[in-house]
């Protein structure tokens, strides 16, 4: 697990969440600032809750949109990972990830919380969400 202090905000909202999709969403949240960390021109991110949900900025280095964690309103029992529905992103994703992870709309990538975690897939998917104004106009996703 990252060692990225979490603001006292975003902590409690984790702590509302069921197991295990707790688990998974803070499993989550470690690629996420992984990824951040790799991946060159993403810079510091912003931790900090939207619409009551965990988010991720790149609100110094403006390189890519918001992601949001949650839980899935079709399968509560599982995790999302939100992004901007007037992106392209859930359309890319879906394109070359429909066999490692269900899709909710524009809007949501769900993420199954007590199955093994797609780590490669889910890292790509973050990266062009990371970078997706640096991408624009078709995000695209590439190997590490």
């Amino acid at each position: 697990m990252t060692d990225q202090p979490m603001p006292s905000p975003v902590a409690e909202v984790f702590t509302r969440f069921p197991e295990p999709v707790r688990a998974r969403l803070l499993e989550v949240r470690d690629l996420i600032f992984t990824v951040a960390d790799e991946t060159e021109g993403v810079g510091p991110l912003t931790e900090t809750l939207k619409w009551g949900e965990p988010a991720y900025l790149t609100e110094k280095s403006g390189s890519g949109t918001t992601i949001r964690l949650g839980i899935s309103k079709a399968a509560p029992e599982d995790c999302a990972v939100f992004v901007n529905c007037q992106t392209t992103l859930i359309a890319t994703f879906r394109a070359h990830f429909a066999d490692d992870f269900a899709f909710e709309g524009q809007r949501a990538l769900i993420v199954p919380a007590d199955s093994s975690l797609s780590r490669e897939p889910l890292a790509l998917c973050l990266r062009a969400a990371l970078t997706y104004h640096r991408q624009k106009p078709a995000a695209k996703i590439r190997s590490a």
